[in-house]
């Protein structure tokens, strides 16, 4: 049984009722997310800090391991959204840190892949497991049953907002 408890959403709430026009419970619903949003955002970023990693690193390093360790820099660049300018920067730092290195095509010496290193790859794995830990944590509050209510009421809303666009 859920137990009430006051959180900062209800003082928010709270602290605008009859003030703003607006449905209280998508109110508190849509700040609770954002609430929660933030606090990932802060864990992940605490998580890279641990294993001193910044999040352009992390990001090009997981999208590294999701190709099989090997993508070209324009494959990574259209997946984070960079120019070929950011993504030659950003390599270039990878590399420098030895987290990456650039491979030139045996069948097509034009050709360029980015591999990942095991130095890369064990970063990785670091920050994921701390990520992991972490977000774990945050769903103990709920039981396995009310985990998983939650991730279908989620991708419920998910699906919505990607079909409706």
């Amino acid at each position: 049984m859920i137990r009430p408890v006051e959180d900062s959403v209800d003082r928010h709430l709270a602290r605008w009722r009859g003030k703003a026009p607006y449905e209280e419970r998508v109110e508190g619903v849509v700040t609770r997310m954002q609430h929660l949003v933030k606090h990932l955002a802060h864990t992940k970023e605490a998580a890279l800090a641990q294993v001193g990693m910044q999040d352009f690193e992390f990001e090009t390093l997981h999208r590294l391991v999701a190709a099989g360790g090997s993508a070209t820099p324009s494959e990574l660049a259209a997946e984070l959204l960079l120019s070929p300018a950011g993504m030659t920067g950003r390599l270039d730092t990878l590399e420098r840190s030895g987290l990456v290195r650039r491979v030139r095509g045996e069948g097509d010496r034009r050709r360029v892949d980015v591999e990942l290193t095991s130095k890369g790859h064990e970063l990785w794995t670091d920050a994921m497991a701390i990520r992991g830990e972490v977000e774990a944590d945050l769903l103990s509050a709920l039981d396995t049953a009310e985990q998983e209510t939650l991730d279908a009421l989620l991708k419920r809303l998910l699906h919505h907002v990607e079909t409706h666009r």
